[in-house]
C-alpha cells in the first residue's frame, strides 16, 4: 500500500472586518507615535445612543481584551470589541480634513441612515453570505 501524498495549497487570506484608507493608517501611525509606545493600537466599535441609534467609538488600547477582534492593516493593529463586529464587518475607516477641522469618517457597507448632525447612526448586523 502506497501513502497517498497530499498537497496543501496556500491559505487564501481572511478579509479583514474593518480596513484603512491610507490617510486614516498615516494619521493613526502618527498619533502612535506620538504616544511613545504607551499603546498597542486603536479599539473601535459602537455604542447604543445618539438620536439615529448607534454611534461608533475610537480610543486607545494599550493590549487585546478578552474576545477582541484583532486587525492588522497598514502597519496599524485595530481591535474591535466583540459586541460591534457583526456592525463593523465591510467597514473602511477614513480620515478626512476638511475646511474646518479633521475627522476620521466609518465607510460603513452596514450604516442604514445617520442623523443630521452626524453624531448618530443606524446600523444594521451584517448577514451570512
Amino acid at each position: 500500500m502506497t501513502a497517498a501524498t497530499t498537497t496543501t495549497r496556500p491559505r487564501r487570506e481572511r478579509p479583514k472586518a474593518v480596513r484603512l484608507s491610507d490617510a486614516a493608517a498615516v494619521r493613526i501611525q502618527e498619533i502612535m507615535a506620538n504616544a511613545e509606545g504607551k499603546y498597542a493600537g486603536v479599539r473601535v466599535g459602537v455604542v447604543n445612543g445618539g438620536c439615529a441609534g448607534m454611534s461608533y467609538t475610537m480610543d486607545y488600547a494599550e493590549s487585546a481584551n478578552p474576545f477582541d477582534e484583532v486587525v492588522e492593516d497598514r502597519g496599524v493593529k485595530i481591535y474591535i470589541d466583540p459586541k460591534a463586529i457583526l456592525f463593523l464587518i465591510g467597514t473602511e475607516m477614513d480620515f478626512v480634513r476638511e475646511k474646518l477641522g479633521a475627522r476620521f469618517v466609518f465607510n460603513n457597507p452596514n450604516q442604514t441612515a445617520a442623523c443630521g448632525c452626524g453624531e448618530s447612526v443606524a446600523i444594521t448586523p451584517a448577514k451570512a453570505e
